[in-house]
């Protein structure tokens, strides 16, 4: 069962910049930025909490892409493990169409999708190593859900809130949600200023100092 998140965290999380959560994270001395994985289309953001998915390399049985959606609620985000597989998929027209009519928040795949027209004219939300034509099924069988995944080099647990935006994902542990928004909203409170100094003729370098920015993205 994943958390479920408040609106007023939803709400808070979709008014941050992942590259200013990366920051929050990067300070609070936790791992979250999910590296290598892009959004189909820079305009599509997400905020969710995380179903996880593991697959692995077909058994001596044909292999599965697995039932999984039943277990998805409105606002979750899927997170699949497919160990950076770049030739099949384990997400498709299909899986787009009925998770974008059930409300869910998105698509992590640490691994490819295919059928990202119908997913960009619906304006579902996924996050991949890119896209690629050739089914899973045959070649990948579902593991575990609801399990511990791996996604960009990133641990991702079940009901990790999941972030994402043209800059790529990051992933928060449920159980520092709170810290990561709070500092989160500390250095983009810190950023506006900045930029207000700055437009008011300060130096770039001045208006840091003043503000100490640097010191934002060390961990405390």
């Amino acid at each position: 069962m994943s958390r479920l998140l408040a609106a007023a965290e939803r709400n808070a999380l979709l008014e941050l910049k992942t590259g200013t959560v990366s920051d929050a994270l990067d300070s609070l001395g936790l791992a979250g930025g999910c590296a290598g994985l892009r959004p189909l289309s820079p305009h599509m953001r997400m905020v969710g909490p995380a179903l996880t998915l593991r697959y692995l390399p077909r058994g001596t049985t044909d292999g599965t892409v697995g039932e999984f959606l039943h277990l998805a609620a409105p606002g979750d985000v899927i997170v699949i493990d497919n160990r950076g597989r770049l030739d099949c998929t384990v997400w498709g027209e299909i899986l787009s169409t009925f998770s974008h009519q059930m409300k869910i928040a998105g698509t992590v795949i640490d691994g490819v999708s295919r059928d990202v027209d119908v997913a960009l004219e619906i304006g579902y939300p996924i996050f991949s190593r890119g896209p690629h034509m050739i089914t899973g099924k045959g070649r990948i069988a579902l593991e575990q859900v609801n399990g511990p995944v791996s996604v960009g080099d990133i641990r991702v647990e079940p009901s990790d809130i999941i972030c994402g935006d043209a800059s790529g994902i990051v992933a928060i542990p449920s159980h520092r949600l709170n810290d990561v928004i709070a500092r989160a909203q500390e250095i983009a409170a810190v950023e506006h200023k900045l930029h207000n100094d700055v437009a008011r003729g300060t130096e770039l370098a001045a208006a840091r100092a003043a503000h100490r920015y640097h010191d934002l993205q060390v961990r405390r």
